[in-house]
């Protein structure tokens, strides 16, 4: 009788993919870090190893650039989150279930042109010469032509409408798996609509915020497409200084060690906005926390009642 795999033979594919296009190329990326640039025509060597490649992506006109590139992450992360949250709560709970399959395709629809197509038609919008800027000028808005494009907002507008359906669906699945029947228990319990949604639905959602969040901030912060057509010389990101390293210039090393600073930055960005979420959250955690086996308050029993002598006259 033949065995069925176990669980980690299922998994040896996935294991297999993820070191071969995730931890392999990673490693490259870090060794590459430690060398230098030979020549003028080579790209990378590593016979001589050091960290001046890193003191060398340290340099001002790096750091301004991450600064930049910072802003636009967490700002752009906060507008995609504040603009998908209701989105996705009139997906799960507003609309008819026979029409959310609908409205999650529309969602998908920016995802089946090509990204960069995409932010071109963004560069064709916000164009001075542009029908939007036609649009303002016609009905007394602006003055004269728009000025938007080549600045860090078209860049933050960019983002956030090419990120914008990777914090809408995993809130939607997120929203979608609370259920009507808790938000009924929790009004027939008393609670309002803004209190069933801080106590219940929030707090329920919390997987799928997490992980919307995780899949803009990460990819956002990488990002060199949308800088380069909407963002110009004022818009520039790292991502931009990394890919000018190893397709222009020819560094691998420079590039690969403004890579590695620009992924411990997110990683430690990360941890101190899960640290700082932990600390304002505890003060609701310990006020809501059931403890199993505990005993409850007991209230000291009241004092027997006197009994009422009536007096009897003789």
């Amino acid at each position: 009788m033949r065995s069925r795999p176990t669980g980690a033979a299922l998994a040896v594919p996935a294991w297999a993919w993820l070191l071969l296009f995730f931890v392999a190329p990673v490693g490259m990326v870090i060794w590459f870090s430690f060398g230098y640039k030979p020549g003028v025509f080579g790209t990378h060597a590593n016979d001589i190893l050091s960290f001046d490649r890193y003191v060398e992506a340290l340099s001002p006109t790096f750091f301004a650039t991450f600064t930049n590139t910072l802003w636009v992450g967490i700002l752009g992360t906060i507008l995609c989150f504040a603009i998908g949250m209701p989105v996705a709560y009139w997906m799960a709970f507003k609309v008819n279930p026979a029409r959310r399959g609908l409205l999650i395709a529309l969602v998908l629809v920016p995802f089946w042109t090509n990204f960069l197509v995409r932010t071109i038609g963004w560069q064709v919008i916000l164009a001075p010469e542009g029908w939007m800027s036609q649009i303002l000028q016609s009905v007394g808005i602006i003055d004269g032509p728009l000025a938007l494009l080549y600045t860090r907002t078209a860049v933050l507008i960019g983002v956030v409408y090419n990120y914008l359906p990777l914090m809408i669906l995993p809130l939607f699945v997120a929203f979608d798996r609370v259920g009507p029947a808790l938000r009924e228990a929790s009004k027939d319990l008393g609670a309002g609509k803004v209190m069933t949604f801080l106590r219940v639905t929030l707090p329920l959602s919390q997987p799928g915020i997490i992980a919307g969040v995780l899949l803009v901030f990460i990819p956002l912060m990488g990002d060199y497409i949308t800088a380069t057509v909407l963002g110009g010389a004022r818009g520039n990101m790292v991502g931009q200084l990394v890919a000018s390293q190893f397709q222009t210039a020819q560094n691998w090393a420079l590039g690969s060690a403004m890579a590695v600073l620009l992924m411990l930055v997110i990683t430690l960005t990360i941890g101190v906005a899960a640290a700082l979420i932990w600390v304002v959250s505890m003060p609701f955690r310990s006020r809501n926390r059931l403890v199993l086996g505990a005993e409850p308050e007991q209230t000291p029993p009241a004092a027997p009642a006197q009994p009422v002598r009536e007096e009897v006259r003789s």
